[in-house]
């Protein structure tokens, strides 16, 4: 799989030299830009063909709530939508029950925090 950077990323902080975020891909529109052109010994383009096969993609479930967790099957990765804080915990909770992970929450540290949270409005 090609990586994709725009043509003077390792010229510029603002562009992405030592800032991975700040590393995209931007589509060269000069007159003159070699990249645009597709010259041999300059970096690829975006163009089509480059897409991996539906074998190689990862199948992600967006759950929203308890019964989308239940829904997810083997090959399957879990991703929590945009869903209230109660809602959210719950589902973690549940999760971790039936030793599920989720892409973009790191369970432990989710539920310590919270917990913590709890505490400090119990004791006031």
């Amino acid at each position: 799989m090609a990586v994709f950077l725009r043509r003077t990323w390792s010229r510029y902080s603002k562009l992405g030299k030592k800032r991975k975020k700040k590393q995209v891909w931007r589509k060269p529109k000069g007159r003159d830009n070699k990249m645009r052109e597709k010259r041999r010994g300059w970096p690829s383009v975006v163009s089509i063909g480059y897409k991996k096969g539906k074998s190689e993609k990862k199948n992600f479930k967006i759950i929203r709530n308890l019964k989308d967790l239940t829904d997810i099957g083997k090959n399957e990765i879990a991703i929590i939508g945009s869903i209230g804080k109660r809602k959210k915990i719950e589902v973690v909770k549940k999760a971790k029950e039936i030793k599920i992970s989720i892409q973009n929450i790191n369970i432990e540290k989710f539920l310590k925090k919270f917990q913590k949270e709890e505490n400090k409005n119990e004791s006031k």
